[in-house]
């Protein structure tokens, strides 16, 4: 810097020289200046370095000199630079910050309910009712009376259980960490065992011993949290119209892991698939399903799949009864017969983003909610929801609740079913098809029918009572004069065969047309009557049964249409079963043969397994697509082009070939129905309390 400035100096003084002295003698005196004292050299450009030391000290790197050095370069920056670099550092903090909470959330997430609930929730849960052994004394067990064994209990599907369930936790719940194992082992050991009682309108009930359903405090199962033993018979070779459905069921499976895995439902023809949810819903339809027909190598696929990819965070709409029968229930049966807790814990989470659904001013739950927001809302064209589907998610959401221990599950459900046995607009026991969420009072007044938007009503009142042990009183009473409002309003023949049907009543005026739906209804009959309601019961289930095979055998192609009408006047030209253009539609659909397998259950009449083969025999010839999978099709009636839909419900893997693989059983003891209670869905949950 200094030679720079002399140098700028000596320019200045050059260019300054018109203020010197005239010149002397011919020579100005700058220049003999100039001669006489001549400019100095310029400095030689000099590079050094500096090190200053202090006295008795040496540079040893230490940490206090380096800070003292970032310190000096922190006050070189700008105030710009630094505050700059201090909001980034303050952005990344919060950022830092926030991940650490939403991460701390999911993994103290059973933290964040009350103590005492926490404490009441059963630490492994039994799959089915444990009895005491024999010379166990009632002083082991406080406030338990001494039990013995339900008659039943060894009655459940044959030894298919891809784990044993006397293994350690370890091997019956994939995944879980030693962290969840030690608390649960804590939790048994605290654990207190409480007598339940179950109150239903102001009347004091006590269950009988068995599996026991939560009271309204939520009281902990009876008994250390044991899990049950499940002694099952050694698996029978399936004979061959078991095979043949077992054929079936891979045949579809096959369509479904090629070209749906992993999404709702298949297109077989197009070689596709379609969402409704995109939760996998065939997937888990379908899980208990391969269960009981054995198929241990798609089950542990199906499983994995659950376990990696089964995620409910989702920004999505589902309908509240469609999911609860088909998720919450897959996954509780699933549960049920495997052992396995992945499926119960997947069934708790699920159950807790449904419901929200029931926040309404009438607690009568919307139709649809979302899964990840929690948002329900009612279907856009109307604040109505639908009276069948809101009085059909209580099999479901009470067992949640005995499973987990956690009352709001039941509650929540419960209070839908008295509240609708309270309400006036009822004709004999029958209920309108539907009910608005902000007044709970019944709409559409004066139409009453058993096909859709009504029929599993009547079917969850019988079903309900019988999975909490027939204690239930009102519902029976529900149940029973709902029968008789049918009888009464609803039932007639046809002509010329004089065939019994269910049809509908609009206003006063009756209406010849019965849903396929319907066909659910002698099943249901049949399962009153064999828990003891009146042996008419059980008549008028075989003559609905007649009709609703010859649903099927009056068509061309074998299979029911989805709408029919009958005809009531004597004309020896006109068939009893007729069918309008829109409705000749099959969707693959479960209710007859559901109802074929309740009654050879219980009259042992093998004519029904023989109708069943019949119906079997026409889904592989009308609905099965090459490539895989079976499809609905448009036209029942014409044989030559049935013209397929492109579409597998899920409940074909769910439900109808299940029912069909158990009615070709002649073992009454695969899935007892004095052990277990189906859901509308074809999914089998323990009854709480066995005779």
């Amino acid at each position: 810097m200094a030679a720079r400035g002399c140098r700028s100096g000596g320019v200045l003084g050059s260019s300054q020289s018109g203020l010197l002295t005239p010149p002397v003698g011919g020579v100005p005196r700058a220049a003999s200046a100039a001669v006489m004292y001549p400019p100095p050299p310029p400095a030689p450009p000099r590079d050094f370095i500096s090190v200053t030391l202090s006295p008795g000290q040496g540079y040893d790197g230490s940490k206090s000199r380096r800070r003292r050095s970032c310190w000096r370069k922190w006050k070189q920056l700008s105030r710009l630079q630094r505050n700059v670099i201090l909001f980034l550092l303050a952005f990344l903090l919060l950022c830092g910050l926030l991940s650490y909470i939403s991460v701390a959330d999911q993994w103290t997430a059973p933290a964040g309910r009350s103590a005492e609930e926490h404490k009441m929730r059963p630490a492994k849960p039994p799959v089915l009712p444990a009895p005491q052994k024999a010379d166990a004394k009632a002083e082991h067990f406080p406030g338990v009376l001494p039990q013995k064994p339900p008659r039943h209990f060894r009655r459940g599907p044959p030894n298919l259980q891809i784990r044993a369930p006397d293994k350690g936790s370890k091997d019956m719940r994939q995944g879980d960490t030693q962290r969840r194992e030690e608390a649960e082992g804590g939790a048994r050991q605290k654990e207190n065992a409480q007598r339940t009682i179950v109150s239903w309108r102001g009347a004091v009930i006590e269950p009988e011993q068995g599996t026991e359903a939560p009271s309204r405090k939520a009281d902990a199962p009876t008994g250390p949290a044991l899990q049950a033993t499940r002694i099952q018979n050694q698996p029978g070779s399936p004979n061959g119209r078991q095979k043949a459905v077992i054929e079936a069921f891979r045949h579809a499976w096959t369509g479904y892991r090629k070209f749906a895995w992993g999404h709702d439902e298949l297109k077989p023809v197009s070689r596709s698939f379609s969402e409704w949810f995109g939760l996998g819903l065939t997937l888990i339809d379908a899980l208990d399903t391969m269960w009981i027909l054995n198929l241990k190598k798609e089950f542990e696929e199906a499983r994995t799949w659950v376990s990696k990819k089964l995620v409910f965070q989702k920004d999505v709409d589902v309908n509240l009864f469609e999911s609860t029968i088909r998720i919450l229930g897959g996954l509780l049966s699933a549960y049920h017969l495997s052992g396995d807790h992945l499926f119960l814990e997947k069934a708790e989470d699920f159950g807790n983003r449904l419901l929200p659904a029931f926040q309404t001013p009438s607690k009568i739950p919307y139709s649809d909610v979302n899964i990840g927001t929690g948002v329900a809302h009612p279907p856009r064209w109307t604040s109505d929801s639908t009276v069948a589907e809101v009085t059909s998610i209580q099999l479901e959401f009470r067992e949640l609740s005995r499973l987990t221990g956690v009352k709001k599950f039941q509650e929540a459900a419960e209070e839908v079913t008295r509240h609708v046995h309270s309400l006036s607009g009822k004709k004999d026991g029958l209920v309108p098809m539907f009910i608005n969420t902000h007044t709970g009072l019944f709409t559409h007044t004066g139409v009453f029918t058993l096909g859709a938007r009504a029929d599993s009503y009547y079917e969850y009142l019988l079903k309900q009572w019988i999975q909490g042990g027939k204690k239930e009183t009102q519902l029976l009473e529900d149940y029973i004069a709902g029968i008789e409002g049918i009888k009464r309003h609803l039932l007639h023949k046809s002509e010329p065969r004089k065939l019994t049907f269910v049809g509908e009543l609009t206003h006063g005026r009756f209406s010849a047309k019965m849903d396929h739906l319907v066909c659910f209804l002698p099943g249901t009959l049949a399962l009153g009557a064999h828990h003891g309601l009146p042996a008419e019961h059980m008549e008028l289930a075989q003559a609905l049964m007649d009709t609703c095979y010859q649903m099927n055998r009056q068509m061309e192609t074998g299979l029911s249409p989805e709408i029919v009408h009958f005809n009531l006047y004597p004309q020896t030209t006109q068939k009893d079963v007729q069918v309008k253009p829109a409705d000749r539609h099959n969707l693959l659909r479960p209710e007859t043969v559901e109802s074929l397998f309740y009654l050879y259950r219980f009259t042992g009449d093998r004519k029904y397994q023989d109708w069943g083969w019949e119906i079997l025999q026409s889904f592989n010839t009308y609905t099965r697509v090459p490539s895989g999978g079976f499809s609905s099709i448009s036209n029942v009636q014409d044989p030559r082009n049935p013209q397929p839909r492109d579409k597998m419900e899920s409940f074909f893997l769910g439900e109808t070939l299940k029912y069909l693989y158990l009615l070709f059983s002649d073992d009454p003891d695969l899935l007892s129905l004095d052990t277990y209670v189906f859901n509308t869905e074809a999914h089998p949950l323990p009854i709480w309390a066995p005779a």
